[in-house]
């Protein structure tokens, strides 16, 4: 309820009349006067409540008559009255119903009872009420209650000391709070200038106004008392304490800073009584060293605690809030404070003083101001780095000095805190953890020394406690640690607060610049450099104080708190160095923390290099150094880990404890955290990280980050649980830290990749000549950073990729490579993969970026680097073959990079890739690049390691073909549209477009370019390679050569065709004869393949036979080329060489190509198919040379008109040449080349070796396959060049054909090409031969007369043929055997049988005589007498002739001939052509039928018969076709007939019977047929020449006569002989006598009997008698014979009539 209020009002009368009731009461008896006077207050009270409406105005005003009554009351010195009476002042006080005068009454009245020394307690509650309710009390009434107060204070009575204290403190706020609310009041209000400053009255103030000029009045008495002077407003004080006034003024001061600052008045108190009176305080403390000894020039006074805590609280408050006025006060101040900490100075002054400094370092604005005032100030004091270091030097005196005052300073008072004790206490736990109950006590402990560390105040807050300590006299002693303790949490306040504040600052100036960058983009908004010259200044006053300190404690901790807080200041000192550009001082920090993280003394150059730059930035006090301290022996810390250290030597183990893991978390955060400011330190913190991972024994994973893993060498590493639970976690940390890499600036960026280049680097020169595992750690970290940088790669990509490529792929440690490519190509894949903006497919260059280090890998040379390379090319085609586009050229690069010496696998995979890039990506990539493709699959032929992949490499090349084919059309607008492109650019730089096979159109240089890949595939070493390149390329040509244009062509021949031809032939020809053993593993080969030689060999044949096909179905397309005629040329030579060389399966293959090319007719314009040109003879017109006007020999083509003739074909109108005579012209040129080539081959094959060569058995022999094949061609290539052939190439047929059936055969081959012996059979070479021959002599027949002059030069080819059947012939001077003598296994030469050939060659003969006797040639050539002579020869040897069958059919073949060739003869006769063949005639009949030889042993009768049937007909021949016409024969010719059948006819009646004779038969049909003839032109009816009648009459004469003497003699034997029977000949003998005899007499019967000579009657009839003597023999034979012989002589019974008319006897 308020004090205005009706209700209060009525109830403050009612008690103040109840008061007055009561003092009535009381002084009735003793005091009237009073009794009286409070009865007539009472009155006046009523008087005013009635009178007034505002009663408590009234009540004020006449306040002085109202408390009359009680004043005088508390006059009376009672105590009961006095307390009523003072209980009735307050309360009027309490409603402010007092005036001032009444006030002052009131005052006066309290101040006698003080002096009466009544009621104090009361006194002062009624002073402290009548001074808060209201403002009445001012001036010397307000100092004279102030007085009262005082005086209370220093009473006997302590209760009454205590609460007149309290009531001072409240009066002096009051005072001064009435002068604020008093300014309040009067804001706004025009100040009175200030007067002069000159006024030199301390007691007044007169610009003041009333509350200030009190609060000023008291203030500097306050000073005065303090000072020891005496007052000038407080008059009656009578005694004063310092450490009260002290208090008074640092309340004052603290809770009133606004007064001191606003009023010059009060300013002016600061800097001319305070300051001055504090620094005379503090005198003593700063004199007094503690332990000083010896006479001292004056007594010193000794530092007393109470006035010195009190004067530190005092400055503090000054420093706070009245820096800026006293600015060089301060720096005194502060100067002082440093000294206080010194080691001299009393344990407790140096724990106040620390407070204090304590008080500061939680004020960074402050401290900011410190440093600009002083330490940025020339000349000035460097205070604010006083002030670090000063801490810096106290927190390290207290580790060396001992403290004396404290026994257990020295000995390590919390029980066993050794590495036992903890590890068991924290082994159970995570690394961070602590066990709650047993968790030791935290302590820092150096070198022996262990100081406990006790908690003093929340952090960021500097609650004091010996500064508090105000109602102590006696200095406190300080527990242990307490000043180590403070002094910790000084430096740490000191270091947050600095940090953050420069933190929001910056912040703050990063959002304005922001702002004013949207505001103004195109400004270039610079920040202010004055703030940062000030942080910086401050930082680099303070970095190394704080640095040593830091180290020094940090290395000191025992506990996991105190050292995760020591981490964090030197964590966010190094951030903040960094972030303000400080590049030493970050370093010296970060260095730091990496030391700390490291086991104790571990080497690290790149540590002690950084810490080496410090050192010159030391600085010592008392003689002790504080830069960074070395550390100490760890034995109070637990040991989690046991590793190797990461050196070149092997060195023994090292151990990690909890600590050094919480600094790693620490260095990790940093880099996490504030990587950006890092700067080059990254070499510090990754090295640290670096040396760490390998201790812990962490090695990379996939996509470089690093996992738990065993160490490889040395003693294993040893983990504790602890620290294993806690691996994960740091390889997670290590993890994010690169990951975090993505926010850093590019400039960090770049400082990152630099420092892990750096330290691969070092990694990789330990790793070099040893086989131990590299430190993997900056290799997988850089991949890890490019894998999180993927969206700017292009800045980091050149010195990421480059380092890698360059230093890591080629380290000889396999490791270390293996993880070098790892990185490359994950990078790679990754880049690829990753969503870029633009994206790859419109970003080229970057692509061509990404992919370009996969190429570089091709230059290293170890095989794992390319496996690896592989391996991610075809992991790329998987993910990324739709997307490559101008990365093909590159991919395909690497996976052509291949070389003979890297080994299978690895082309293996390369083949894989190329594989999948052939059946996937051919569509997708660019057509530039298929030339490419082509390149790489040759490329995969002709290395030597994998053949089986050489041969699907060609099988890939027949698909990209296909490809081609399918995809022409489209390929080609790309081209060509690419070449139009390229043509521009050229034209522009002046050159020339410069691409292999350049006239011709771009698609066919992709053709081209995949011929020419595969004919260099065609001569590759290897046979199989060989053959299926050979295959696929002219499978190529075929299937697609209709894609080419025709100028393209030109190049397919001469480049690729016949190049590729010399080629071959130049390999087969120097090819090595020696015998390959196997084919490699088991592969056995078979003979026809066992030498080099031959595998080329057929290199050669399948060669050959392509370019002959080609040359085959393309026909009509090469003519239009210019230069047809040369290639034909070129081609035939090819033909040719190859026909001629020493290898059976080379000359027959190319003789089938030569077949080929020739089986072509004129081509028809709609017509590219070979015709059989034998079939189309019928059809051919036959051509004729316009040119030989006389029919006979070669057209003379000069070779310039062909030139003329053919260039006019090579023009733009590539048309079908026009018909007629130019074609037939040109083609016969091309016939008659052919024809050339035919006979240089055949010449040169059936040629028969030298002499040297056949000894030496050297020679080489042509295969009769070959010789057929060549024979077999003639017919075909005739058809061509008959209009042209002449005698002149008839006789080189002639040689050739001679020379070719000639040829023997190898013993080995015999069975296969011979039947057996005894079948007469031809072989396919003679067939041909004869087939050449019929050929040639059927075109004879059908063509002009001047054609057939040839006959005679057939005939007598076909003649020497004959001759073979008795004499076969020679080839050269070489042995041949029989070939039933020959052995099979010896490598012998077999002549053939030539009889069969012989034989078909006479049936031919004997055929074409029967067309051609007539011929004038025939005639004039003298064919029949040729024939004849050569008949003799088989005539002749009749028996003794190779094969019976010869002679037989030699004299069926002559009687054939002579019956159509005699009637020419004779018609011929009188021009004497045949006068030379009579003879020959006459000697061939006598050769036959008298043949030297005997009939062999085992000859049948039968047969015998059947060969003496033989001999009967050419007798008959003789007597039908010779003797007729004799008068037409010559007559020499006639006698030896007869005397030959003379001969016939007696030619049994040999003169002597020898044993050899035993056997021969008597021929009797043939005697008997000779004797008739022999008679019958004898006795023929024409009128005999002379000389012809005397060859009978001699004949017979003969005859009869010998068969006179047989009989006789038979007789006589018969006789003499008896039972015994006579030999068989004679026998014989006797029996063929009888029957000539008989014949003779058959021949006289039918003779005319005028023909008959008498004396040749007589003889017959002398004969009758002896006939009839041989009637007595014993022999049936004989006798049958006998009764033929005798049976005509019965025609002589009658005698003629002629004798018995004449009468004659």
């Amino acid at each position: 309820m308020s004090t205005s209020s009706p209700e209060a009002i009525k109830k403050l009368l009612e008690n103040m009349q109840t008061d007055l009731r009561s003092l009535s009461m009381e002084c009735k008896k003793k005091f009237p006067p009073v009794k009286e006077a409070a009865e007539s207050g009472i009155v006046k009270i009523k008087t005013i409540a009635a009178r007034n409406t505002e009663i408590l105005a009234a009540l004020k005003e006449n306040s002085s008559e109202v408390v009359q009554p009680f004043l005088m009351g508390c006059g009376t010195k009672e105590p009961k009255i006095t307390q009523l009476c003072l209980a009735a002042i307050q309360r009027l006080m309490s409603h402010e119903v007092v005036s001032e005068a009444a006030a002052g009454n009131i005052i006066n009245m309290l101040w006698q009872l003080m002096e009466n020394g009544l009621e104090e307690l009361k006194l002062l509650q009624t002073v402290l009420v009548l001074l808060t309710t209201n403002t009445v009390v001012h001036d010397e009434v307000l100092s004279k209650a102030i007085v009262l107060c005082f005086r209370l204070h220093f009473t006997k009575d302590n209760i009454t000391n205590n609460t007149a204290a309290a009531t001072v403190r409240q009066v002096v706020t009051v005072v001064f709070e009435r002068m604020v609310a008093e300014d309040d009041r009067f804001k706004g209000v025009a100040e009175v200038p200030p007067p002069t400053q000159g006024n030199t009255n301390r007691r007044s103030v007169s610009t003041l106004r009333p509350s200030a000029k009190d609060a000023y009045m008291l203030f500097q008495d306050l000073c005065q008392l303090v000072n020891a002077d005496a007052p000038y407003w407080l008059v009656g004080m009578t005694e004063m304490t310092r450490t009260f006034g002290l208090e008074l003024l640092e309340s004052v001061l603290n809770d009133f800073p606004g007064v001191f600052l606003e009023h010059q008045e009060f300013s002016f108190l600061l800097k001319e009584r305070v300051c001055p009176l504090i620094i005379k305080l503090f005198s003593p403390n700063i004199k007094f060293r503690q332990g000083a000894s010896g006479p001292s020039p004056a007594p010193v006074e000794k530092p007393y605690f109470p006035i010195c805590m009190r004067l530190l609280r005092v400055v503090s408050v000054l420093i706070k809030h009245f820096y800026s006025l006293l600015v060089t006060e301060c720096e005194i101040f502060l100067s002082l404070l440093v000294k206080f900490l010194d080691g001299e100075k009393p344990q407790w002054l140096r724990a106040v003083a620390v407070e204090s400094v304590h008080r500061l370092c939680v004020q960074p604005h402050l401290l900011r101001s410190f440093c600009q005032s002083y330490d940025m100030k020339q000349h000035s004091t460097k205070v604010f780095r006083d002030i670090v270091n000063a801490l810096g030097s106290f927190i390290q005196s207290l580790f060396i000095t001992l403290n004396t005052g404290n026994p257990a300073a020295t000995t390590n008072t919390p029980g066993a805190s050794g590495p036992g004790a903890q590890g068991s206490s924290q082994g159970g736990q995570g690394l961070g953890g602590v066990s709650s109950s047993l968790s030791p006590q935290a302590a820092f402990e150096y070198r022996g020394i262990w100081i406990p560390l006790v908690t003093v105040s929340v952090q960021g807050s500097a609650k004091a406690t010996y500064l508090e300590m105000l109602d102590k006299v006696e200095p406190p002693s300080i527990p242990e640690g307490y000043a180590m303790s403070v002094a910790f949490g000084a430096l740490l306040d000191l270091v947050r607060g600095i940090t953050s504040m420069i933190e929001r600052e910056l912040a703050k100036e990063e959002a304005e610049l922001a702002e004013r960058r949207e505001n103004q983009p195109d400004l270039e908004a610079q920040p202010a450099p004055g703030a940062h010259l000030v942080w910086e200044e401050m930082v680099g006053a303070c970095w190394c104080g704080l640095l040593a300190a830091l180290s020094l404690l940090l290395d000191a901790s025992t506990d996991e708190a105190a050292t995760e807080s020591i981490l964090k200041a030197e964590l966010s000192l190094a951030w903040l160095c960094g972030r303000l550009g400080l590049v030493t001082p970050r370093d010296a920090f970060i260095t730091a923390v990496c030391k700390a993280s490291l086991p104790p003394h571990y080497a690290l150059t790149v540590l002690c290099s950084s810490a080496g730059n410090l050192s010159n930035k030391a600085y010592s006090i008392q003689g002790h150094s504080v830069q960074i301290i070395s550390p100490s022996s760890e034995s109070h810390q637990q040991v989690v880990a046991v590793g190797q250290p990461l050196t070149v030597q092997p060195q023994g183990t090292v151990v990690l404890t909890a600590k050094n893991i919480q600094c790693m978390r620490t260095l990790l955060n940093l880099a996490h955290c504030h990587g950006a400011v890092l700067g080059s330190s990254w070499q510090l913190v990754l090295a640290t990280l670096q040396h760490l991972v390998w201790i812990l024994g962490l090695k990379p994973g996939a996509g470089g980050a690093l996992r738990p893993g065993r160490a490889v060498e040395g003693p294993s590493t040893v983990l504790t649980t602890a620290v294993m639970t806690d691996l994960p976690v740091i390889s997670n940390i290590l993890s994010r830290l690169f990951e975090s890499s993505q926010y850093l600036d590019d400039v960090s960026l770049h400082h990152l990749i630099n420092a892990l280049c750096s330290l691969s680097l070092e990694a990789m020169e330990m790793a070099y000549g040893t086989n131990k595992e590299p430190s993997l750690f900056a290799v997988a970290k850089l991949l890890e950073t490019g894998l999180v940088n993927m969206d700017r790669i292009e800045i980091l990509w050149r010195p990421l990729t480059g380092h890698l490529l360059e230093k890591v792929c080629q380290h000889p440690n396999a490791r270390m490579r293996e993880w070098g490519a790892e990185a490359v190509t994950a990078l790679i894949k990754a880049g690829l993969a990753y969503k870029h903006d633009p994206p790859l497919s419109h970003n080229q260059r970057l692509q061509l970026l990404l992919l370009n280090p996969l190429k570089e890998l091709s230059n290293v040379l170890h095989a794992d680097i390319r496996h690896k390379q592989l391996d991610s090319v075809l992991q790329i085609l998987q993910s990324q073959g739709d997307r490559l586009g101008p990365g093909w050229p590159l991919i395909l690069g690497v996976i052509g990079a291949i070389r003979n010496d890297q080994g299978e696998s690895l082309i293996r995979t390369a083949f894989q890739c190329l594989q999948l890039v052939v059946t996937d990506f051919l569509p997708t990539m660019p057509c530039t690049c298929l030339q490419i493709v082509v390149d790489v699959a040759s490329s995969f032929g002709l290395q030597n390691q994998e053949l089986n992949i050489s041969l699907t490499s060609i099988g890939l090349l027949w698909n990209i073909s296909d490809y081609f084919f399918q995809r022409g059309e489209a390929i080609t607008q790309e081209l060509e549209r690419e070449e139009a492109t390229l043509q521009k650019q050229a034209q522009e730089r002046g050159e020339a477009l410069n691409r292999p096979f350049h006239p011709a159109p771009p698609f066919d240089c992709l053709w081209l370019c995949l011929y020419a890949r595969l004919g260099e595939l065609c001569v590759d070493p290897r046979p199989a390679v060989r053959k299926s390149a050979g295959q696929t390329m002219f499978s190529t040509i075929a299937a697609h050569g209709t894609l080419l244009q025709q100028p393209t062509w030109h190049i397919v021949v001469w480049k690729v065709l016949f190049n590729l031809l010399d080629r071959v032939r130049n390999s087969s020809t120097s090819a090595d004869k020696e015998k390959i053993e196997s084919g490699g593993g088991n592969i056995l080969i078979h003979h026809s393949r066992d030498t080099a030689e031959k595998q080329w060999a057929e290199t050669w044949v399948l060669t050959l036979a392509g370019v002959a096909r080609i040359f085959n179905t393309r026909r009509y397309l090469l003519q239009q080329l210019g230069d047809f005629f040369k290639a034909w040329e070129v081609l035939l030579d090819h033909i040719q060489s190859a026909a001629l060389s020493k290898n059976n399966e080379v000359s027959l293959a190319a003789l089938k190509s030569f077949q080929e090319i020739l089986q072509i007719v004129t081509p028809s314009k709609d017509s590219d198919k070979p015709c059989d040109a034998l079939a189309a003879l019928g059809v051919l017109p036959v051509l004729i040379d316009p040119l030989s006007a006389s029919g006979a020999g070669r057209p003379l083509v000069r070779s310039d008109s062909l030139v003329e003739r053919l260039t006019r074909y090579n023009g733009a109108e590539l048309q079908a040449p026009p018909p007629g005579e130019e074609s037939a012209l040109e083609d016969s040129v091309l016939w008659w080349s052919a024809w050339n080539t035919w006979y240089r081959t055949g010449t040169d094959s059936t040629r028969p070796p030298g002499a040297a060569a056949a000894v030496e058995k050297q020679a080489f022999i042509p295969s009769q396959p070959f010789l057929t094949a060549l024979v077999q061609i003639f017919p075909a290539l005739y058809q061509h060049i008959k209009g042209g052939f002449s005698m002149e190439d008839l006789r080189k047929l002639g040689v050739i054909l001679h020379g070719a059936v000639s040829v023997p055969i190898s013993s080995d081959a015999s069975p296969f090409i011979l039947p057996s012996y005894t079948e007469a059979v031809l072989t396919s070479l003679q067939e041909a031969v004869l087939t050449a021959l019929d050929v040639l002599q059927k075109a004879i027949c059908v063509g002009p007369e001047n054609l057939q002059v040839m006959y005679p030069a057939i005939f007598e080819q076909l003649l020497l043929f004959v001759e073979f059947s008795c004499k076969p012939p020679q080839y050269g001077t070489m042995e041949t055997k029989h070939v039933a003598n020959a052995k099979y296994n010896q490598a012998e030469w077999v002549a053939l049988n030539y009889v069969p050939f012989a034989e078909r060659s006479l049936e031919a003969v004997v055929e074409l005589y029967h067309k051609t006797a007539c011929h004038k040639a025939v005639i004039n050539e003298k064919v029949l007498q040729n024939i004849i002579k050569t008949l003799r020869m088989p005539l002749g040897l009749k028996y003794a002739c190779p094969s019976e069958s010869t002679w037989k059919l030699a004299v069926s073949s002559l009687l054939k001939v002579l019956f159509v060739g005699l009637p020419v003869a004779r018609q011929h006769a009188p021009s004497g052509k045949f006068d030379t063949m009579w003879p020959e005639l006459a000697n061939a009949f006598e050769d036959f039928l008298f043949t030297k030889s005997t009939p062999p042993d085992n000859l049948s009768i039968q047969e015998f018969q059947k060969n003496e049937a033989i001999d009967v007909e050419v007798v008959q021949l003789i007597s039908s076709e010779i003797l007729p016409f004799a008068n037409f024969i010559p007559k020499d010719f006639v006698g030896q007939i007869m005397a030959m059948l003379n001969k016939g006819s007696i030619h049994s009646q040999s003169s002597s019977f020898t044993e050899a004779e035993l056997d021969v038969r008597m021929r009797e049909d043939f005697s008997k047929v000779c004797f008739e003839t022999l008679l019958q032109f004898s006795f023929s009816n024409r009128a005999p020449t002379p000389q012809e009648g005397y060859i009978s009459r001699l004949a017979l004469s003969v005859l009869l006569r010998r068969a006179q003497d047989v009989l006789q003699r038979y007789v006589e034997d018969e006789r003499l002989s008896g039972r015994c029977p006579l030999p068989r000949q004679q026998v014989t003998e006797i029996i063929f006598v009888l029957k000539a005899i008989s014949t003779l007499m058959d021949s006289l019967k039918k003779t005319q009997p005028e023909n008959v000579d008498a004396n040749t009657w007589a003889q017959v009839i002398a004969l009758y008698p002896t006939l009839v003597e041989c009637i007595t023999c014993s022999s049936y034979e004989v006798s049958s014979a006998l009764k033929e012989a005798l049976g005509p002589f019965k025609d002589f019974m009658q005698p003629p009539v002629s004798r018995v008319q004449n009468g004659e006897s």
